[in-house]
C-alpha cells in the first residue's frame, strides 16, 4: 500500500510539474563545446519574406547558454554560433536542449525536444551529402581547367551530365522527403529549396496537399498562396488564351496556334540572359520548325525601336509581339512572368507540357517530343 502511495505521489509530482511549464515561451537550452573566442549566440526567426536576428546572448560557464523566445505557432529558426548556422522548428511549450563542439568542422549537433528539429536536421544531412559531392565536382574540375590553361567546352561536356545527375538525384531524394512528411513543417523546409522552375508542377502538388494545414504559418500560407496563383498555367493545365498586338500591328492570339506545338518565349532585347539563349533557340528552331514546332515571341520592351534591333541582330525568324509594358503587359500578367527568360511549351490540344526548357534541356525535349514512336 505504502509502494502504491509512493508511486501515485510521483505520478502527481510529474503532471504538477508539467502542467507548470511555461507554455508562452519555448525555451531552448544549449552547450557550446571548445567555443574558443565565441563571445555571443544569435536566435533568428524566418518570417514570410525573411530571416532576422530576433534575440542574442552571451555564452555563460562551460559554453551554455539559454534562449526563451515566444513563438505562437510552429516556426523556423536558425541558431548562428560564429560562422555556423543550425536549423531548428520550435513552438511556444517545446523544451529544446541543443549540444555541438566548435571543433568538429563537420559541424555535427545533437537536439532533443523537437522532433521537427530532428527532421531538419534528417533532411540537412541528405542536403549535404549531395553539397558535397558537387562541391567535388567543381574543385575537380576547376583543377583540370586551370591544368589547360582555359576554360574547355569538351571538359564541360564531361562534368556536366554528372552534375545534372547529381541534381537530379537530390531532387528525386528531396520529393521524396517532402512526401514522406508532409505533416511537418521540415517538408516545408525541404520543399522550398527545390528550384521552382524544374519542380513547379510537384510544388504545386505539394501546396495542393498542405491546403487546411500550418494555417498559422504565414510563411507556408504564403507559399500555398503562390503555389495557387501560378497553378493555373502550370504543366499539366490547359494555357488561358490571349490576343496580343504583333510587330505588324495586327492582333495575335494563342487560339491561332490550336492544333501545333508552340513556345512562348517571353524575352526583351535588354535582357542579357535572353540574349545569350537566343542562339539556342535559333537552332532549336531551325531542326524542329518543318517538324511542327511554332514559336512566339513575346517581348518586355518597351522601345519598339530597340525590340526590332534586337530581333534582326538575332536572326529571330518566327512571329513576335508585345504590349510594350515591359512585365506589365496584359500577356506578362496572365502568365505570372516575375523574370526572364521565361517560355512556356504547349502541345497541339493547348495543354502546357513544359516550362523554362533552355539550351541542352530544350534541345533534348524537343527531340524526345518529336521522335517518339508513334
Amino acid at each position: 500500500m505504502k509502494n502504491r502511495l509512493i508511486a501515485c505521489s510521483i505520478v502527481l509530482l510529474s503532471l504538477l510539474i508539467y502542467s507548470c511549464k511555461d507554455k508562452s515561451v519555448f525555451t531552448l537550452s544549449g552547450t557550446i563545446n571548445n567555443p574558443g573566442s565565441l563571445k555571443t549566440v544569435y536566435l533568428l526567426a524566418l518570417d514570410s519574406t525573411r530571416v532576422s536576428v530576433v534575440d542574442s546572448t552571451n555564452l555563460g560557464e562551460n559554453g551554455k547558454f539559454q534562449f526563451k523566445h515566444s513563438s505562437p505557432y510552429a516556426n523556423f529558426y536558425k541558431l548562428r554560433t560564429g560562422g555556423t548556422v543550425f536549423d531548428l522548428i520550435a513552438k511556444n511549450g517545446d523544451e529544446i536542449t541543443f549540444t555541438t563542439d566548435l571543433n568538429d568542422n563537420a559541424h555535427t549537433y545533437q537536439v532533443t525536444g523537437s522532433d521537427e528539429s530532428e527532421k531538419i536536421k534528417e533532411f540537412n544531412k541528405l542536403s549535404n551529402f549531395y553539397t558535397e559531392k558537387n562541391t567535388k565536382l567543381s574543385n575537380d574540375y576547376q583543377v583540370k581547367a586551370q591544368a589547360l590553361g582555359k576554360q574547355s567546352d569538351s571538359l564541360m561536356k564531361v562534368f556536366m551530365p554528372v552534375f545534372l545527375k547529381n541534381m537530379s538525384e537530390y531532387g528525386a531524394a528531396t520529393l521524396k522527403f517532402v512526401n514522406d512528411n508532409r505533416n511537418s513543417l521540415a517538408g516545408f523546409f525541404a520543399v522550398a529549396s527545390l528550384d521552382p522552375d524544374k519542380y513547379e508542377q510537384q510544388m504545386v502538388a505539394y501546396a495542393d496537399a498542405i491546403q487546411g494545414k500550418f494555417t498559422d504559418n504565414p510563411g507556408v500560407q504564403q507559399f500555398i498562396k503562390q503555389m495557387m496563383a501560378i497553378k493555373p498555367i502550370s504543366v499539366g493545365h490547359a494555357a488561358p488564351d490571349f490576343t496580343v498586338i504583333g510587330f505588324d500591328d495586327k492582333p495575335v492570339k494563342l487560339a491561332d496556334y490550336k492544333g501545333k506545338y508552340v513556345m512562348l518565349d517571353f524575352w526583351a532585347s535588354w535582357c542579357g540572359p535572353c540574349r545569350q539563349e537566343n542562339p539556342n533557340v535559333v537552332k532549336a528552331y531551325s531542326i524542329y520548325h518543318p517538324k511542327g514546332f511554332d514559336i512566339l515571341g513575346i517581348s518586355l520592351d518597351t522601345s519598339k525601336e530597340n525590340w526590332q534591333q534586337a530581333i534582326t541582330a538575332d536572326k529571330l525568324s518566327w512571329t513576335h509581339a508585345s504590349d510594350l509594358k515591359s512585365f506589365e503587359g496584359a500577356t506578362e500578367r496572365l502568365f505570372h512572368i516575375e523574370a526572364i527568360p521565361s517560355n512556356f511549351i504547349i502541345d497541339p490540344k493547348g495543354i502546357i507540357i513544359a516550362k523554362n526548357m533552355r539550351g541542352a534541356e530544350l534541345e533534348d525535349f524537343l527531340n524526345k517530343t518529336f521522335n517518339k514512336p508513334l
